[in-house]
C-alpha cells in the first residue's frame, strides 16, 4: 500500500518512514511538513492512506484532511498526534477520518495502517477511553442568551419537525393566532427570516 506522512517535525516523519518501509506491505511515496503540502502530494501520488500530524504551521492536519476527503474520498485518514483534546476528536470524527492515535502509541503504527487500509476505524487506548463519554455528550444550546421562553423552545421544535401552524396549535393548545405571534417572536429573537431557517437553526445548533 502506498502512504504518505506529514508531520511538522523531519525527526518524526523520517522515523515513521523507517518503521512504515521496513513492513513488507507498505511504501512510503512521499513525506510533508503542512496541511498545504499534504494537499498537494496527495494530489500527485494519490495514495491509499495518509498519515498526518494535527498541529502544523501552513494548515493544521484537520483543515487539510477536510479539503483532501472532499476531492479524494477514497483516501484513509490516520492523524497520528501528540494532543489528546476533545476537540481535535470530536472534529476529526465528524470530516470522516479512519482512525485518530497519540505519537506515545507508534509502536501500534503499522497495525494501525494495516486496518484503517482494511475499511477498519482505529483509535488509540486513550481515544477509546474517552469515546464514551464524547459520543454521548449532549451540548445544550444557551437559550436563555436570547431570551427564548420555553413555550418558544416548544415552537422551535414542532417547526423543525416538520408541523404547520395549525398542527402546533393543536399540540401547545394554542389558537393559530398565537402561535404565530410566537413564530414572529422567535424569528426576531433568532434573527431569522422563515420556518425553513428556524428548522436549520434548530439541527444546527440543537440537535
Amino acid at each position: 500500500m502506498k502512504i504518505i506522512i506529514v508531520d511538522d517535525d523531519p525527526l518524526v516523519s523520517g522515523s515513521l518512514q523507517i518503521i512504515l518501509n521496513n513492513e513488507s506491505d507498505m511504501e512510503v511515496v512521499a513525506i510533508g511538513n503542512s496541511g498545504v503540502e499534504a494537499i498537494s502530494l496527495v494530489d500527485a501520488h494519490n495514495p491509499d492512506v495518509l498519515v498526518m500530524d494535527i498541529r502544523m504551521d501552513n494548515m493544521n492536519g484537520l483543515e487539510a484532511g477536510e479539503k483532501i476527503l472532499a476531492s479524494h474520498p477514497d483516501i484513509k485518514i490516520l492523524f497520528l498526534t501528540t494532543f489528546l483534546d476533545d476537540e481535535y476528536i470530536n472534529k476529526a470524527l465528524r470530516l470522516g477520518a479512519s482512525g485518530y492515535i497519540l505519537k506515545q502509541e507508534c509502536g501500534t503504527l503499522a497495525d494501525s495502517v494495516r486496518a484503517v487500509y482494511g475499511g477498519q476505524s482505529v483509535f488509540g487506548s486513550k481515544i477509546v477511553e474517552k469515546l464514551p463519554d464524547m459520543l454521548n455528550r449532549k451540548e445544550r444550546f444557551d437559550y436563555s442568551e436570547f431570551d427564548i421562553t420555553e413555550k418558544e423552545q416548544e415552537l422551535i421544535k414542532l417547526v423543525a419537525d416538520g408541523l404547520s401552524n395549525k398542527e402546533i396549535a393543536e399540540k401547545m393548545f394554542l389558537s393559530e393566532g398565537t402561535v404565530r405571534n410566537l413564530m414572529s417572536s422567535v424569528l426576531s429573537k433568532l434573527d431569522l427570516r422563515d420556518r425553513t431557517q428556524l428548522a436549520c437553526f434548530y439541527y444546527k445548533n440543537i440537535i
